[in-house]
């Protein structure tokens, strides 16, 4: 959603904003009073529902629409429970509301209203008006106005970020829990696309209710069971940002302070070791996965389809070089993948091609994606900064086609153009009418490696332009998610070689736009009961579905990210990257069709796709957070890399230990301070944990062990058995580890 400033002109208003807009010209009797920081909190009975006043003396506030309840009622305040601020019940023919309100302990003011509904009698709910109205002077609501800033997303995480610039309340985020309301979706047969957002000055969360052609039966809320049906998180600021850089910095300070108010999913143990082992073994075995062109082996992109592609060889290549590293041996399929690259080189036009030169004609030879002619170079200039001398030739002989589209199309690139003449075969995406805004991003660092293998300033200016050509995008930078982690780590890269603050500040806007298309829920609609969704991010700016490339792709470029940060970073920014890893260890596992329900699994894959088969250890494409089912894209072998990151990042040998230790937070450093220690140095932050593992070798046993924090205080495992010691541990900070 583009930033959309609203003047109070632009007032077209429902009937339930003009009752409210009355009701508060009347005298009111509080049920009960608050205060979050400067923040004053009524609430209060109005002649539709329940609504708590969010004031800032003198400068405004919000009308936050606790309940809507279209029948007469009674209130009754209730004793407030520790964590509290206050708590009702209201008895309507409807059955019983109870609304609890809550404020935070962050640094920022926070408010929490959850609303719990118990029917008297089955019922079908038909309607609910929105729930948050900006207010102005005098608490009027037609004297508000702002400005929008980002509203969520298909099925993304729920939340409406916005600032009333008059009066000067300052900025607002809107989060509304969707995890806590699984329940009524699953009971309604809804499901929350696109739900929080709205049309100034009628904003927040809209409930979303049945189909009028949906089977009764199917839609009611039983008689008796309690569902939650609103668990809204608003954080407040007091001073509106002066720029994008700023504003998506706040977002992320916000954000972060929402997210520390969510009961968190668990995470599970994953064995992506076995996974990696397996991986290969049908990378290198399976039919399906490979065929030969020149003599040379070429990955498929899906299981015996699709044409080999440069994208997919070197990404499957690069994955297969770090997992080598980490075993102390490259594995032989590494070399053979390499052999065939130079056949994707065009040496008239001096830049790697999509596809070999006998390619289908089904295919259109000279198209190309516009963030296509950079992934390559990306995978190719991390094997060149390692030593591999014939990845550094190929690399840099492609710069100059690579620098000459940038510059053409003045760092603003289309979705597809013809490699020949940049001629514009798809300028825009149908759904929102832009170019792959993020390209820039993943270009800028493909320029930094560039910098860094030949100090050539040049390649460093071509960063800079890049990244500026992106300054006014804000939350409609996000193409493809990917690359626009790619774009936070070259902005961070940037900052370190430059010194100059704005590129650590343009980091937040990547960040912003990229988080903000996160799914911060856990979703157990229809089949998405069966697999995890919680932090995923949906794989383009308007696909339905995650997916596994972009997920394992965007972990990489994170954990440059951080590598690249220190104690200047936000540290809400540091917590939301590290929690997406430790999340992506645990919820990638579901992409595999073996760790799903066969049912669970689509018996048809798009034309041209390939099809699934369970027994390899490919990951599916895409994972639905309204719960379809999983691989209707197809099979991804281009993927198969996944395992081969998540392994390598994910264990740590000891050497003469019999187990290897597995954190699902990126380590900053493993020391061997002892014979039988080791110091281990997390880069977390303070409110998060970490989960560590001890995991036994084969036909080794595993020792008694113990963990202390860099205080002294001992860390006792929470479950432990003949193949696995399993520790919390402090996200942040030096801890020692000892066995016996």
């Amino acid at each position: 959603m583009a930033s959309t400033a609203i003047s109070k002109e632009m007032l077209p208003v429902s009937p339930y904003f003009l009752a409210l807009r009355e009701d508060l010209r009347r005298p009111r009797k509080p049920l009960a009073r608050f205060r979050s920081g400067e923040l004053e909190v009524e609430v209060v009975a109005a002649p539709d529902g329940v609504f708590a006043l969010v004031q800032r003396p003198g400068n405004g506030g919000l009308a936050l629409r606790a309940a809507f309840i279209a029948a007469p009622f009674e209130c009754q305040v209730l004793d407030a429970q520790p964590g509290e601020s206050a708590r009702l019940r209201v008895t309507s023919g409807m059955g019983e509301h109870h609304i609890v309100f809550a404020i935070g302990s962050e640094a920022l003011e926070i408010l929490r209203i959850t609303v719990c509904l118990t029917p008297e009698t089955s019922i079908l709910i038909p309607f609910a008006p929105r729930d948050l109205y900006p207010l102005g002077r005098e608490d009027d609501p037609v004297a508000a106005s702002g400005t929008v800033e980002a509203a969520q997303r298909g099925l993304n995480g729920g939340l409406i970020y916005f600032r009333i610039d008059e009066p000067a309340f300052g900025n607002v985020l809107y989060f509304q829990n969707l995890t806590a309301l699984n329940d009524y979706y699953r009971d309604t047969g809804t499901k929350p696309d696109g739900v929080v957002g709205g049309e100034w000055p009628e904003l927040g969360y809209l409930l979303p209710t049945p189909e009028r052609d949906q089977d009764p039966a199917s839609a009611a809320l039983e008689a008796g069971k309690t569902v939650t049906i609103s668990d809204a998180i608003v954080v407040f600021r007091y001073m509106a940002p002066p720029d994008e850089r700023e504003s998506a910095r706040q977002f992320i300070q916000m954000l972060g302070t929402a997210y520390k108010a969510l009961e968190l999913p668990p995470v599970q143990y994953r064995d992506w070791a076995d996974r990696a082992e397996r991986a290969a073994r049908d990378l290198d075995e399976a039919p399906e996965a490979t065929i030969r062109h020149y003599g040379h082996r070429y990955v498929h992109p899906y299981t015996g389809a699709e044409y080999p592609d440069i994208m997919v060889q070197m990404s499957v290549i690069t994955a297969l070089h770090d997992w080598g590293k980490w075993r102390g041996e490259p594995h032989p399929l590494e070399a053979e993948l390499k052999a065939g690259l130079h056949k994707f080189y065009d040496p008239k036009l001096a830049t790697l091609r999509r596809y070999l030169p006998n390619v289908g004609k089904d295919k259109d030879a000279d198209a190309v994606d516009s963030w296509y002619l950079y992934h390559p170079l990306l995978n190719l200039g991390i094997l060149a900064l390692d030593g591999d001398a014939d990845a550094r030739e190929l690399f840099l002989s492609s710069l100059e086609y690579g620098i000459r589209a940038a510059q053409h199309f003045d760092y603003r690139w289309p979705i597809q153009y013809n490699v020949t003449d940049f001629s514009i075969i798809e300028k825009t995406a149908p759904a929102d009418g832009r170019g792959q805004t993020d390209v820039g991003g993943i270009y800028a660092w493909v320029m930094l490696q560039a910098f860094e293998l030949t100090d050539d300033k040049r390649y460093l200016d071509e960063a800079r332009a890049a990244i500026e050509a992106a300054v006014g995008l804000g939350f409609n930078i996000n193409y493809q998610a990917n690359l626009t982690a790619w774009g936070a780590a070259a902005c961070m890269r940037l900052w370190r070689i430059t010194d100059r603050e704005v590129y650590l500040q343009q980091s937040y806007v990547y960040l912003a736009s990229f988080f903000h298309n996160s799914v911060l829920w856990d979703s157990q609609i229809g089949h998405a009961e069966s697999y995890e969704t919680f932090l995923g991010v949906t794989c383009l700016q308007d696909a339905p579905y995650m997916a596994m490339y972009e997920c394992f792709d965007t972990f990489v470029a994170f954990e440059r990210f951080l590598n690249d940060s220190g104690p200047e970073l936000e540290p809400e920014a540091r917590m939301l990257i590290s929690e997406y890893c430790k999340y992506v260890l645990s919820r990638a596992w579901y992409y595999y069709p073996d760790a799903l329900p066969a049912e669970a699994v689509a018996d048809q894959q798009r034309e041209s796709n390939g099809h699934i088969d369970p027994k390899l250890s490919f990951p599916l494409e895409d994972l639905y957070p309204d719960g379809q089912q999983a691989g209707q894209v197809g099979q991804e072998v281009y993927g198969a890399g996944a395992a081969f990151i998540f392994a390598s990042r994910a264990f740590h040998d000891v050497e003469g230990a019999p187990f290897r230790i597995y954190c699902d937070y990126l380590l900053r450093r493993i020391e061997r301070t002892g014979e039988r220690a080791v110091t281990i140095t997390l880069d977390g932050v303070e409110t998060c944990t970490a989960n560590l593992r001890l995991v036994r070798l084969k036909r080794r046993k595993l020792p008694k062990s113990s963990v202390t924090t860099a205080g002294g205080d001992s860390v006792r495992p929470h479950s432990s058995s003949e193949d696995r010691t399993d520790y919390n541990v402090p996200a942040n900070g030096r801890i020692v580890l000892s066995w016996e």
